[in-house]
C-alpha cells in the first residue's frame, strides 16, 4: 500500500465556522474607526459596533467571534485563504456559538483546553486579541465557555468550542 496519508490534514481556515449546524451567527455593525485585523477574533460591542477585543479589557467584555465570509474573503477576493484582512466597514457576521478555526498565536492547545485572548503587552508573534492557549499574568483574559478541540496544526490554526 502507497496510499499512506503522513501528515495531518489542516484544521482550517481562520475565522471559518468549522461545523455550521452547531452555529448560531448573527449580523453586526463594523467600525471603521476600530478595525479588526483578521478574521477568527473575540469582539465586544462598543457604542452599537462590534470591535476587537483590547488592551485593558475584561473577560465579560466578549461578545462573539468575527466570521470570514464566504465565499469572498474579504476586501480583495484574490486574497489567499486565511491572509485576507476584514473589511472595516459595513455589516459582518460574529458568531455567538458553535465551533470556528482561529490562529493559535501562543501555547500549546490541548482538548479542552481553556482558551486566552491578549489584552496587554503586545509581543512578536503575539498581537492585542490574539488568541492563545496559556495565561500570561494580567496580560491575558480567559474567555468563559471557550474550549480548544484538538491541537494546532502545522499553521497555528486550532478548532475551538465557543459557548457550547
Amino acid at each position: 500500500m502507497g496510499n499512506a496519508i503522513l501528515y495531518r490534514m489542516d484544521s482550517g481556515i481562520p475565522g471559518d465556522i468549522s461545523r455550521k449546524s452547531q452555529a448560531t451567527v448573527e449580523p453586526v455593525t463594523l467600525d471603521s474607526g476600530n478595525k479588526f485585523t483578521a478574521y477568527g477574533l473575540f469582539g465586544k460591542i462598543s457604542s452599537g459596533k462590534l470591535v476587537p477585543i483590547g488592551t485593558g479589557d475584561a473577560a465579560t467584555a466578549v461578545y462573539g467571534l468575527l466570521v470570514r465570509p464566504y465565499p469572498t474573503q474579504g476586501a480583495n477576493a484574490s486574497d489567499p485563504l486565511g491572509t485576507a484582512v476584514p473589511l472595516g466597514t459595513g455589516i459582518g457576521d460574529c458568531m455567538r456559538r458553535g465551533y470556528m478555526t482561529v490562529k493559535l498565536n501562543a501555547g500549546t492547545a490541548a482538548q479542552a483546553g481553556q482558551v486566552y485572548v491578549r489584552v496587554a503587552n503586545a509581543a512578536a508573534g503575539k498581537p492585542i486579541g490574539g488568541i492563545e492557549a496559556a495565561a500570561d499574568s494580567t496580560n491575558t483574559i480567559a474567555v468563559t465557555g471557550a474550549t480548544f478541540m484538538s491541537a494546532a496544526d502545522a499553521s497555528g490554526n486550532v478548532e475551538i468550542a465557543y459557548n457550547i
